[in-house]
């Protein structure tokens, strides 16, 4: 069965944004190793899965960033615009971006349904209040959570939903030159 994979910038104290979704404080300026963690990293897909806040904002700007070819980052604007990917809503009724489809059911029926399909692994990237319901309902199979050095203290967390304890497992941590830190985590079989 396929695995659904969150890869999140998160800050210190855990949020993925301020209160009114600032991310002026996450780093982009990634060194070569943080981008070949990335690339390694989506290569285990062919599927991104998103909401529709998150959608409305990443599928534009990297197809704008696909089309550009004066800058660096084209190869990933084209992987994101070429992928298949998969956006909840509940309000949009057709799908404005290329390669996209609506799903609009339960979420835990579609995501079920999605990992038995055959294919590589499904890439989850947000926003806050979808991911939260995917960790609610114990959808993810591995965190990779990407820890910017900046402590926000108020913000939009993505743990806020759980009714239970959440126990994981440390895969692996990986610091960056650029001051990132990597946290691997998989789900702890209880």
């Amino acid at each position: 069965m396929r695995k659904l994979k969150l890869q999140v910038q998160m800050s210190v104290d855990g949020f993925i944004c301020g209160p009114h979704g600032e991310m002026d404080w996450m780093i982009w300026n990634w060194d070569m190793a943080l981008q070949d963690y990335v690339k390694n990293l989506t290569d285990t897909a062919d599927c991104v899965v998103l909401g529709r806040k998150l959608a409305e904002g990443f599928i534009p700007h990297w197809a704008s960033v696909a089309a550009n070819p004066d800058t660096p980052e084209q190869a990933v604007g084209k992987l994101f615009t070429e992928i298949a990917k998969v956006v909840f809503t509940k309000t949009l009724e057709i799908a404005a971006w290329p390669n996209t489809v609506l799903a609009k059911g339960d979420l835990v029926n579609e995501i079920t349904s999605l990992k038995k399909q055959e294919g590589k692994d499904i890439m989850v990237y947000g926003g806050a209040s979808f991911v939260s319901a995917l960790i609610k309902n114990r959808l993810i199979d591995e965190f990779h959570l990407f820890m910017n050095p900046a402590a926000l203290g108020k913000g939009m967390p993505i743990f806020y939903d759980l009714e239970t304890k959440l126990n994981l497992t440390l895969v692996k941590a990986t610091s960056f030159e650029c001051g990132m830190v990597v946290l691997h985590y998989v789900p702890k079989e209880v």
